[in-house]
């Protein structure tokens, strides 16, 4: 697999192959065409707002003091240079760039300190037009009959930084791309999906650390592959869960393969609402998951964890060949009386302890048979946190490859299972803040 530090050149050819046929902007009534900013239009704002289904939104370095919402379909939004396009919220504005509109792809720019989100896909809207998610007004259950899910988004070598909720946020949306990206500094997940089923949404190649949690999937699920990603020292690394407040419950089938899931008990980071620390993988009453070939490594309170949420219990998973080492406990089931963890398969893992020790790892279990489950490990007791502003920024990040924007058309190709393999320690740590 082609490493991203062998693109770190600037988009220098991007001008010509987006705009060899064309005038250069995009007027009514011609081709799809390329709105440079700021040389057509001043703001990147005004430039989306003007583009027309096949445009190309191309950004120059600068810092855009803006909240950019997209709502024409089938526009790339792209910078020139991922480091240098910043789209900055000063810590005042809610969201970096909003997406209501299909098939648009955002690639190549920086968006931080946004008081909500950095990047929102989603079709989740008040009255077709505002969107309506979690954080706006709190934790409400949306309609998917009043507002259908967003068909066809992509996010691709996108810096997510210092964003107040999430870094990148694709929520009642499906037929998705987030690849290659970067996500900090995130008070509740770098990277989150969220009620899509089926989603049909890839998670591959991104790095998010020093967030709450590094990234969360719920009630979303069949078609849902998160794969060779790098979660690493953020509060807790990664959580597939049911959620009574989102529609599509339970969570259910996603595939979890090649990730490197390590250190997950950052104390600088911003606080997680729900608490949770030290836990490197959580399943917290999600069902028939597939989690293979995973390296979960260095947490003090468990690798992996199978709980409940209210009355769904975990079942139905497959934890498999994965290898589980410096964890207070490599698999724990904390499961309660009143929704049992049952019809789970552990097996040909590699690893050292389990809570409780009783805990069956060398087969699947029969039908409707329950595991053993003990109270939660409570040690040790999560830090405070630090405000999400005062997570450092990440280092440099690479370029998006010197390709011409192609057309959002569902996910990029998912690669085979069994050619997923156990990651190296060193996955993608030239892109991180803690190399090896």
């Amino acid at each position: 697999m082609t490493r991203l530090r062998d693109f770190v050149l600037p988009l220098l050819v991007v001008l010509t192959a987006a705009t060899a046929c064309t005038t250069g902007t995009a007027e009514s009534g011609t081709a799809p065409g390329t709105i440079r900013v700021p040389q057509d239009e001043a703001t990147i704002g005004s430039a989306v707002d003007r583009a027309r289904p096949g445009d190309v939104v191309l950004v120059s370095p600068g810092v855009y003091r803006e909240s950019v919402r997209i709502r024409t379909d089938h526009v790339t939004l792209r910078g020139t240079d991922r480091n240098g396009v910043v789209i900055d919220g000063e810590g005042r504005r809610r969201h970096g760039v909003v997406v209501t509109a299909p098939a648009v792809a955002v690639e190549n720019l920086t968006v931080r300190d946004h008081l909500l989100n950095g990047v929102l896909f989603t079709g989740a809207t008040r009255d077709g037009s505002e969107p309506d998610v979690r954080g706006n007004d709190g934790y409400q259950r949306l309609d998917p009959e009043k507002s259908p899910p967003l068909q066809g988004f992509r996010v691709r070598y996108v810096t997510a930084a210092n964003n107040g909720l999430y870094g990148i946020y694709a929520f009642n949306a499906r037929q998705g791309t987030i690849e290659h990206n970067y996500a900090s500094g995130s008070s509740d997940s770098g990277i989150y999906v969220g009620q899509c089923k089926p989603c049909h949404i890839l998670v591959a190649d991104n790095v998010a650390e020093y967030n709450a949690v590094g990234y969360e999937g719920t009630n979303a699920g069949t078609g849902l592959w998160v794969l060779r990603n790098r979660f690493t020292h953020n509060r807790v690394g990664l959580t597939v869960n049911s959620d009574y407040l989102e529609a599509f419950r339970p969570q259910e089938n996603s595939v979890i393969a090649g990730n490197l899931v390590a250190d997950n008990a950052e104390a600088q980071t911003p606080h997680q609402a729900d608490g949770g620390f030290g836990i490197g993988i959580g399943i917290g009453g999600g069902q028939r998951n597939t989690v293979v070939r995973n390296l979960v490594r260095g947490h003090p309170r468990a690798g992996l964890m199978l709980a409940a949420t209210e009355d769904i219990p975990a079942a139905g998973n497959t934890i498999e060949a994965n290898v589980f080492t410096g964890n207070a406990a490599d698999l724990a089931n904390v499961a309660t009386a009143r929704a049992p963890s049952r019809d789970n398969c552990l097996r040909h893992n590699t690893f050292t302890t389990t809570y409780p020790p009783d805990l069956p790892v060398d087969r699947c279990l029969r039908e409707g048979a329950e595991l053993p489950a003990a109270p939660a490990p409570r040690t040790p007791e999560a830090p405070a946190g630090i405000p999400f502003r005062d997570v450092p920024l990440p280092p440099p990040q690479p370029q998006l490859p010197d390709t011409a924007p192609t057309p959002v058309e569902g996910p990029s190709a998912v690669p085979p299972l069994d050619r997923v393999g156990l990651p190296d320690p060193t996955l993608l740590a030239e892109n991180s803040r803690s190399r090896p």
